[in-house]
């Protein structure tokens, strides 16, 4: 077996890559380091089943040979990211979603899609099932993410009921592990290294928003089982129905690495969400799948991971 995994040098594509290559399949990269890390790459060098392609998805690229899974999860997904490059994220979400789908065609593969909980906006409706249809500002400065998403899960409906293209879409709420990037600009990584470096932790608005953390490791249990099943187009949420404030969170990253942290305010962001949890009943009932991993047994994971990785010099 031999999968496609675009934005395999990123967090989460990283540890997709991982699982398949435990699968004893072959793997290609396709990513152009525009958020991912050349270190996620670089650590197969020697491997003989994994293959890289530098290659932006929405420009000029092949893959030879068979393929039977793709995996397409080349998007920029930390806000900081997004925001600093609007108009290429709207492009890999539809340009580039639209070439990956081409070639999972030609192939005759399976695609899973990477789609997001910032589907759902502000929501209206708590917890988050996949029937509902969100609460989105399509001229917010969000909007870049959040409907260059919607746009791909149209764009793939539409290929799935043409009878074209065999599709999953996994719909990811926040998750977080080792790889997570320093600058990534989500919550858990800031506190993380805020924590380790000996700074304040930066909480925006009140820090009563609440968010629900799912271990990067779940997830992608998730992502593959989802995979496995063929005809299925869901869209399936994946994330941990856990949900805890930002105040918590807070708290729970100052306990687990030892330190007595204070509080830094700053403004809520524009279109910030004020809730997230998902509703996981049809991953339960399709896949079989829930979180194993509990919220503090995944950030000691992450702590430890980070702590034994030297901090960037522009840590936040």
């Amino acid at each position: 077996m031999r999968a496609v995994v675009t934005g395999g040098a990123g967090f989460i594509g990283s540890h997709l890559v991982d699982a398949v290559l435990d699968r004893g399949w072959s793997v290609v990269v396709v990513d152009d380091f525009s958020s991912g890390l050349t270190e996620n790459v670089t650590r197969y060098a020697g491997e003989p089943r994994f293959e890289f392609i530098e290659a932006d998805i929405c420009g000029d690229w092949t893959v030879e040979g068979p393929v039977d899974l793709v995996l397409n999860f080349a998007s920029p997904a930390s806000p900081p990211r997004f925001l600093e490059r609007p108009l290429e994220t709207l492009e890999v979400g539809s340009t580039g979603v639209k070439k990956v789908a081409e070639m999972a065609i030609e192939k005759g593969a399976r695609l899973v899609q990477a789609s997001t909980s910032e589907v759902y906006g502000e929501p209206q409706v708590h917890p988050q099932p996949e029937e509902y249809w969100g609460n989105v500002n399509p001229i917010g400065p969000r909007s870049v993410y959040d409907e260059s998403k919607r746009y791909a899960e149209a764009l793939l409906g539409a290929y799935h009921r043409l009878g074209l293209l065999d599709v999953g879409v996994v719909r990811i709420f926040n998750t977080y592990g080792p790889r997570l990037q320093a600058t990534d600009g989500r919550v858990v990584s800031n506190f993380v290294h805020q924590a380790l470096s000996g700074k304040p932790l930066t909480v925006y608005g009140t820090g009563r928003q609440t968010r629900s953390f799912c271990y990067v490791g779940d997830l992608v249990r998730g992502i593959l089982a989802l995979a496995d099943l063929e005809g299925e187009l869901g869209p399936v949420n994946l994330g941990n129905p856990q949900e805890i404030t930002v105040l918590e969170l807070a708290q729970v990253v100052g306990d687990l690495t030892g330190v007595s942290v204070s509080l830094e305010y700053s403004d809520l962001p524009t279109d910030d969400p004020t809730q997230r949890k998902p509703d996981i009943s049809r991953a339960r009932a399709l896949l079989g799948w829930e979180p194993e991993v509990s919220l503090r047994e995944g950030l000691l994971r992450t702590i430890e991971w980070y702590s034994a990785n030297a901090l960037p010099a522009d840590a936040v």
